[in-house]
């Protein structure tokens, strides 16, 4: 199934985006990893993962430091990609969201905000505002294209 995923680092620049290897990931501890990388690349003290799968649903995944990944998921699923995420997004059932949709707040994405994208957008289009709310849409407008 095709998606679209990218890594968001907060420097003191500015953020800047990746896209990581998420189809050779087989565990959320990979993914994990890739998140590390990207917050050792460029120096980010948050990485934010953004993915989309089939425009079916989407996920964010949040890293702070050497914390561990917090993340949300629009549409809980047991296959691929979103089964990977189930694992973050706790004993969500399947079809329904999961997760901490506060994971963003603090970069101006509500709780209430992150939900309603999850009920009512497509999760192209929900993953567009995300990036708005939470200051790196430029950087994800490079990545998307």
């Amino acid at each position: 199934m095709p998606y679209f995923a990218a890594v968001f680092s907060r420097t003191a620049q500015g953020w800047v985006g990746t896209e990581p290897e998420l189809a050779e990931a087989e565990s959320v501890d990979d993914v994990a990893d890739q998140l590390r990388e990207a917050a050792v690349e460029t120096y980010g003290e948050s990485v934010v993962l953004l993915v989309e799968q089939d425009d079916d649903w989407f996920g964010v995944v949040r890293l702070d430091g050497q914390g561990d990944p917090r993340a949300y998921v629009s549409t809980v699923r047991d296959d691929g990609l979103a089964g990977l995420l189930r694992e973050l997004a706790g004993d969500a059932a399947d079809g329904a969201p999961g997760g901490d949709p506060a994971l963003l707040e603090d970069l101006g994405v509500s709780a209430e905000r992150l939900g309603d994208l999850g009920d009512r957008a497509l999760p192209s289009d929900a993953l567009v505002t995300v990036a708005e709310l939470a200051g790196f849409a430029e950087e994800f407008d490079r990545l998307r294209d």
